[in-house]
């Protein structure tokens, strides 16, 4: 007598089965297109440079060490200082809030240049922004504050689609110029560099961030 109800149920089960492995694997097909998508948008960015004249440079930060510029600091504000000598720009701002001590990123930033011969009044500072998305909403009030039209980011390579989307998206006309990589990064380091953007550019995206 109970047999029908019981076939009955696990029909009921398999069909929600089946319904949870498809969704299950419409999600997977999903995230690696976008994955797929996102990875190849930081792979064009950090093998293209669009370095042309331009109102202002735009050194975004990283770490610095008791008021020094880290190796990578000092390596993109050397590419910067190089663009600025060729006459890309007449500006240059540095970006980056509070470094973990006294000093502050767009701070030590501004300090190095004008130690390489750069007059203080072709510098601006930015020392509140604590991440990418808020140095580009800075960008975004240092450029209309200062009649700023065309910009030229320097960061790393795997750094600038992020930075050009969301400037992007505050209405920046902005390009994009990778600095050069002093060694060659293992695979390891590589997979963290990118899997780091791919999650961060989504969560900007998704509105987490």
């Amino acid at each position: 007598m109970g047999t029908p109800q019981i076939n009955s149920g696990r029909k009921k089960r398999h069909r929600a089965l089946r319904l949870c492995f498809s969704l299950l694997l419409i999600i997977l097909v999903v995230a690696a297109v976008w994955t797929w998508w996102v990875y190849s948008q930081i792979v064009y960015f950090a093998h293209m440079d669009q370095a042309a004249p331009s109102d202002a440079i735009v050194v975004f930060g990283a770490a610095e060490w008791d008021g020094k510029p880290s190796p990578v600091l000092r390596a993109r504000l050397d590419h910067a200082l190089t663009l600025y000598r060729h006459g890309i720009a007449p500006l240059m701002i540095t970006l980056g809030g509070d470094g973990g001590d006294q000093y502050t990123e767009g701070g030590v930033g501004r300090n190095y240049l004008m130690s390489q011969g750069v007059p203080e009044a072709a510098i601006i500072a930015e020392t509140q922004s604590r991440n990418t998305s808020e140095s580009s909403r800075r960008v975004a009030v240092i450029a209309r504050t200062n009649n700023l039209r065309r910009l030229l980011i320097v960061s790393d390579s795997t750094h600038l689609f992020r930075i050009h989307a969301i400037c992007a998206a505050d209405g920046l006309n902005v390009f994009t110029s990778p600095r050069p990589q002093a060694v060659i990064a293992g695979r390891p380091r590589d997979f963290y560099r990118y899997a780091h953007e791919i999650i961060a550019y989504t969560l900007w995206r998704m509105r987490l961030e």
